[in-house]
């Protein structure tokens, strides 16, 4: 294994580790709780959309590794850090919309991430399908 695929497979479990938590909290708790975490934001939009974003950053998590670690459709690794950093831009400028700056660099280090693994797994070290 070279030293490419180790940095991206040590960046998908980041990245999923940190999404597959963050989605979960908001697919389970309710939103005063999130509220109260600091997902300030949570209770100014639709609880819909929330949970929504709660199970696109789970679903994401899956994606990231498990297609690349079966080798089954390893295609959608790339599709998921797309999606974690389109998720990232959003959030990124929601939070300077909110006035909510002291959040903006775990955003940026998760869309650097994002990016990252999607450059790498598009040109650097892409998985081969079985």
């Amino acid at each position: 294994m070279n030293k490419w695929n180790i940095g991206l497979w040590v960046a998908q479990v980041i990245l999923a580790a940190v999404y597959v938590m963050a989605g979960f909290m908001k697919l389970t708790q309710p939103i005063d709780a999130l509220v109260a975490s600091g997902m300030a934001y949570a209770g100014d939009y639709p609880e819909l959309l929330t949970r929504f974003i709660g199970t696109m950053e789970v679903l994401g998590a899956i994606g990231i590794i498990l297609p690349a670690a079966t080798r089954i459709a390893p295609f959608l690794t790339p599709l998921a850090a797309l999606g974690f950093s389109t998720i990232q831009v959003l959030a990124i400028g929601l939070h300077s919309m909110r006035g909510e700056f002291q959040v903006l660099p775990v955003n940026l280090v998760l869309l650097a991430l994002s990016l990252f693994v999607l450059w790498g797994r598009l040109r650097k070290a892409p998985i081969s399908p079985r």
